[in-house]
């Protein structure tokens, strides 16, 4: 069974928004964009919404796919859907999470992230000028 992830993207002063998942939580320890899996009846859009709240207090409004990836795990396939998203309201707290950092997208190699956001990263380093 493939497992469905919406993710948010917001860059905010040429800088993008990484969170750091939790101890006890699978591929702990490595940063992500901020987002989490469907809920039974949510669109993505309305998961991308909830799952910045709940994990780290921010409220965003979702403009649009930035990406689709798709990874199989050793222990479950994932569906990524990557929105570009723009900051309302925070600040970015640790609700549900580990730890943030504003990163350039020149400098997103020095966080491990999944493998699955590896072609995110790809697509943010290139836009820049």
């Amino acid at each position: 069974m493939t497992i469905v992830v919406a993710a948010a993207v917001i860059i905010e002063d040429d800088r993008v928004l990484l969170t750091r998942r939790p101890e006890g939580q699978h591929l702990a320890g490595l940063w992500e964009f901020p987002g989490g899996k469907l809920e039974d009846g949510e669109s993505p859009e309305e998961a991308v919404v909830r799952e910045c709240r709940e994990e780290c207090g921010i409220e965003v409004e979702v403009f649009g796919i930035f990406d689709v990836t798709h990874h199989r795990y050793p222990d479950q396939d994932v569906l990524l859907l990557f929105y570009r998203c723009e900051l309302r309201g925070g600040p970015v707290r640790h609700l549900q999470i580990a730890d943030h950092a504003w990163v350039a997208p020149s400098d997103l190699d020095e966080y491990p992230l999944p493998p699955a956001d590896v072609r995110v990263v790809a697509r943010l380093q290139a836009l820049q000028p």
